[in-house]
């Protein structure tokens, strides 16, 4: 575990979304066995010496119990913090939410938990393109519609977000593509070169397995 953190402007935080019903998939994604670990640990591993501190949220206590079953937080260099999600079947924009209201730092990177494919390069990279005066660090694949190409699920976001993220909410505007067109966002390229395409490789259905 990493020592006491005592500037929050230091802290690098990720909120790593295990809140979905996996519909698609059939059963809880997080904790699959992919490569004979689950899911999610393979995401874990790639934080370690990244961050500071995960916030890992979950769509309930059930869940938070499982979790905590295979998942050692003295595993890891960082602290590790299990949160329930305020807002339930909603899709990501309330976990993102939940998440933002945990973190100890101003921003933090968002991961889903079915992305095994994000390495330490990316993560690195996405940390280094935190610009003052920026809501959002977004990557996306095509210069021609950044907006519609973009990967939200992989993005930095600001806390002080969180209250238009509850204005949306409320209004049941729930599509995250519609967050980053109220906020103001940087956009980086994913050219495969710095940042790879393969990093937003999601498993989503027992075929992609």
């Amino acid at each position: 575990m990493s020592s006491e953190i005592k500037k929050s402007e230091n802290i690098k935080s990720c909120i790593i979304l295990c809140g979905g019903q996996s519909r698609r998939m059939g059963q809880d994604k997080g904790s699959m066995i992919i490569q004979k670990k689950p899911m999610i640990k393979h995401i874990l591993s790639t934080l370690n010496h990244e961050i500071n501190e995960a916030v890992i949220v979950l769509n309930d206590k059930n869940r938070i119990d499982k979790y905590n079953q295979f998942i050692n937080p003295e595993d890891y260099d960082y602290r590790i913090k299990f949160v329930e999600d305020k807002i339930k079947n909603k899709g990501p924009m309330p976990g993102i939410m939940t998440g933002l209201e945990n973190i100890s730092s101003q921003y933090s990177l968002i991961l889903p938990c079915d992305s095994p494919y994000v390495t330490k390069k990316y993560i690195k990279t996405i940390f280094n393109e935190i610009t003052e005066g920026y809501q959002a660090i977004v990557p996306y694949h095509d210069n021609e519609n950044k907006l519609k190409t973009s990967e939200p699920l992989h993005s930095i976001y600001n806390k002080n977000i969180i209250s238009e993220i509850e204005k949306l909410i409320s209004e049941d505007t729930l599509h995250i593509k519609g967050l980053i067109e109220k906020i103001t966002t940087k956009f980086v390229l994913i050219d495969n070169k710095k940042i790879l395409k393969k990093e937003f490789r999601n498993l989503n259905r027992p075929e992609d397995i």
